[in-house]
């Protein structure tokens, strides 16, 4: 991934080694900042207008779909338009062979499939994400909700979009991979720094991923949330931009990004010495605990930083020592 575009914020989050970065604002104003016709893949997770005041049930209890002003209905005139101008973003810096995947419960996606209907997409599936053990309706007057849709379509008839057939039918033991995906909710690993409230599982994205991107492809994922797509461009070495207006979710996608590159990039290095060697004038004082960043660039949250801490045995004994990565976890508040 090139250097940012000299008319593009700073990013919230740098790393340009695995080429991941995030902007915190509105994707409206950062995808008209981006380089037309210079993204491979876009995924988005947009607001779905739940936030209606109703109630729904989580691990068993009652709980409000509220999820934030950013979520709450404006009507369907105002919820399409902002459906409409959003698609015609991202389709301005697709590739000419580049595609998109949106999903979306009944609440959004037909605005969503219409929207590209009229900017001239390419309609190439509509995948029924099904989870299993839903919660239950409460109301007991609808089917209970099991699945979401994820629309994929190319930037135009003219598209020769990617499609990396013969992996989804290897990954479905020789079959061809149907449009109807089970794949559970995210695992307890992904909420380890809490979760947003409209997460997305990282096997669904890789998924996603595997089927229509290559290696070293630029991901762009205009309403980032808590990360997930980066996580996954990062373990699949796809490229990637993000856009999330909210400090909070940047903060917490900052959070779970620098603790997947702590795991991939653990490193230790161990020597054998003598803990009684010949005297050494080197000052020790301040070698017990140092601290660098992980993440080059900016961060918001001291979660992109870690620790480096000396492991070592009692003296006057021989014994191996090491310097050993540990990400920086923020007092809880």
């Amino acid at each position: 991934m090139s250097k940012s575009p000299s008319n593009l914020p700073a990013p919230a989050f740098d790393d340009p080694k695995h080429h991941l970065r995030i902007y915190q604002g509105d994707c409206l104003d950062l995808l008209a900042q981006i380089p037309e016709s210079s993204v491979d893949l876009v995924f988005a997770d947009p607001p779905y207008f739940l936030s209606n005041g109703g109630i729904t049930c989580h691990a068993g209890r009652m709980v409000s779909v509220n999820k934030g002003d950013w979520d709450k209905s404006r009507g369907p005139d105002a919820n399409h338009e902002f459906n409409r101008a959003w698609l015609a973003a991202a389709q301005r810096v697709l590739k000419p062979n580049g595609s998109i995947w949106v999903s979306g419960t009944a609440h959004v996606i037909h605005s969503v499939g219409f929207a590209m209907q009229q900017l001239g997409f390419k309609l190439l599936n509509d995948i029924s994400w099904v989870k299993p053990n839903p919660p239950p309706n409460l109301s007991c007057r609808y089917f209970t909700h099991a699945t979401e849709t994820i629309i994929w379509a190319a930037k135009n008839s003219k598209s020769r979009h990617t499609f990396n057939y013969k992996l989804m039918k290897e990954t479905n033991r020789g079959k061809q991979m149907k449009s109807v995906w089970e794949i559970r909710p995210p695992e307890s690993w992904e909420k380890k720094f809490g979760k947003h409230p409209t997460q997305k599982p990282v096997a669904l994205l890789e998924r996603i991923l595997l089927a229509s991107t290559n290696e070293g492809d630029l991901v762009l994922d205009p309403f980032l949330g808590g990360g997930t797509t980066l996580i996954a461009a990062f373990r699949l070495h796809r490229h990637a931009l993000g856009c999330e207006l909210s400090a909070e979710f940047v903060s917490f996608s900052i959070q779970r990004i620098c603790s997947n590159l702590v795991q991939v990039d653990l490193s230790l290095t161990c020597v054998e010495f003598s803990l009684d060697p010949l005297p050494d004038p080197m000052d020790r004082s301040n070698s017990d605990v140092a601290c660098r960043s992980l993440c080059r660039g900016r961060a918001l949250s001291n979660a992109a930083n870690h620790s480096l801490r000396r492991l070592a045995a009692p003296a006057g004994s021989a014994a191996t020592f090491c310097w050993i990565r540990f990400p920086y976890m923020p007092a809880s508040r």
